[in-house]
């Protein structure tokens, strides 16, 4: 082959491999995407967060991920259709995954509750109705009747015979002036003193008809009780203003409870109140509060409330133990099932059913104990759904899934320590 016909082969195969690539470069790009723009078109597609939150603690917006300063998991993202559809609070459950875990809600209501607390009280002496005796004049004792404290007397009781020196001679003079036929101005006189020196009438009465005059005095019980106070004995001298007995009446009797001072805005004076005795729950008083007494136990941090209670059948004596019932006026109130209800230290907390199967931890303000249901101040709305079995499952279901999710590990240029709360 010649010189010529080589170098004409040459070129031909030249022009035929720039053709094929021409041909290749132009199919190329009218069927898909350059280098370039698959990038920009996969960043397109991405879900980009408006914030980090923990699902069990809501209330706290993170700007970063990375692990929640109140539990032990990770930051879960919200993202902007999360947020516009109300998830942004707790964690979402399937229907299949609740079943499996028993959970169970019911509903928040409104009832009608009245506030009732019990206290126990302790039986005393009505103040009020105890009576002293005591003489006006000195003398001694010349017998006694009742020798002994908490004796029970009756009214017209004969309590002591006391016999008084200086009385023998204004009633000798009222003989005298009378034997003699003295005027009546002289009598009245004379009269008038023994009125000045407390003499009792019956005794001046005997020596104004002539008789022997006697300066004896019986003292009778002015009420019937017990006798709490005995100031004398048989023989022993006494003086005016002394005290010889104190008789405590038994008709009405106080019960004094100690009352929890957040109870105090239940009580009013006059209120009623059912009381129940400790060693015979048969036996059953009624009483009116009297008084709260000023001042708080700091120990304690109780106060003494006084109850009046009607004791004529004489059933109560000072020192028995009482269990008080105290029934408040009924009112509306929102109430939950107190299993409901998680304490987490200063906190009380429920779980809420939200819409799509997920659940929302509340913080709630508690009121009054019902026993098995709990008054909520704040937190939850009439008709709500709780989690009343299952709580703790539903916790635990969120750190599993926050675990599983850091299995993965953060994204290359997400920093791993936590963010700042908004």
């Amino acid at each position: 082959m010649s010189r010529l016909q080589i170098v004409a082969l040459v070129a031909a195969g030249l022009a035929v491999s720039g053709a094929a690539f021409l041909l290749g470069r132009h199919s190329a790009a009218g069927s898909g995407p350059s280098p370039a723009a698959a990038p920009a078109s996969a960043a397109a597609g991405e879900r980009k967060p408006l914030y980090w939150q923990d699902p069990m603690v809501p209330g706290a917006r993170f700007d970063k991920p990375g692990k929640s300063p109140f539990m032990d998991m990770q930051l879960q993202p919200v993202y902007a259709d999360d947020a516009a559809a109300g998830g942004d609070a707790g964690v979402r459950i399937d229907a299949r995954v609740q079943q499996n875990l028993g959970i169970r809600t019911v509903a928040v209501k409104r009832a009608e509750v009245a506030t009732a607390f019990d206290a126990v009280g302790t039986v005393q002496f009505d103040e009020r109705v105890s009576v002293a005796v005591q003489t006006r004049a000195p003398g001694y004792v010349e017998r006694l009747a009742v020798r002994s404290p908490m004796e029970r007397v009756a009214r017209g009781q004969v309590l002591a015979t006391v016999f008084v020196p200086e009385w023998l001679g204004p009633l000798n003079e009222i003989v005298a002036l009378r034997r003699a036929g003295a005027s009546a101005e002289l009598l009245a006189a004379a009269t008038e003193r023994t009125r000045a020196l407390s003499i009792p009438a019956e005794l001046v009465r005997q020596a104004e008809e002539g008789r022997t005059p006697e300066a004896r005095q019986t003292l009778l019980a002015p009420a019937g009780g017990v006798v709490v106070e005995l100031g004398v004995r048989e023989g022993v001298a006494v003086s005016p203003g002394m005290t010889l007995f104190r008789i405590a009446g038994l008709d009405r009797v106080w019960a004094v409870a100690e009352v929890p001072e957040s109870q105090l805005a239940h009580l009013a004076r006059g209120q009623k109140v059912q009381a129940v005795a400790q060693a015979d729950p048969g036996q059953v008083f009624t009483g009116r509060l009297q008084e709260i007494l000023p001042q708080v136990n700091a120990a304690t941090r109780t106060l003494q409330a006084r109850f009046e209670i009607d004791n004529r059948q004489g059933r109560l004596v000072p020192g028995m133990l009482l269990r008080l019932r105290f029934d408040g006026p009924a009112a509306s109130r929102l109430v939950v099932p107190a299993e409901a209800v998680m304490r987490t230290g200063t906190r009380a907390v429920a779980l809420v059913r939200r819409d799509g199967g997920r659940f929302e931890p509340r913080e709630l303000e508690l009121g009054a104990d019902l026993g098995d249901r709990l008054e909520v101040r704040a937190g939850l709305a009439e008709g709500e759904e709780v989690v009343a079995s299952g709580q703790f499952l539903v916790d635990s279901e969120a750190r599993l899934r926050s675990a599983l999710g850091g299995l993965a590990g953060p994204p290359a240029s997400a920093p791993t320590a936590t963010g700042g709360a908004r």
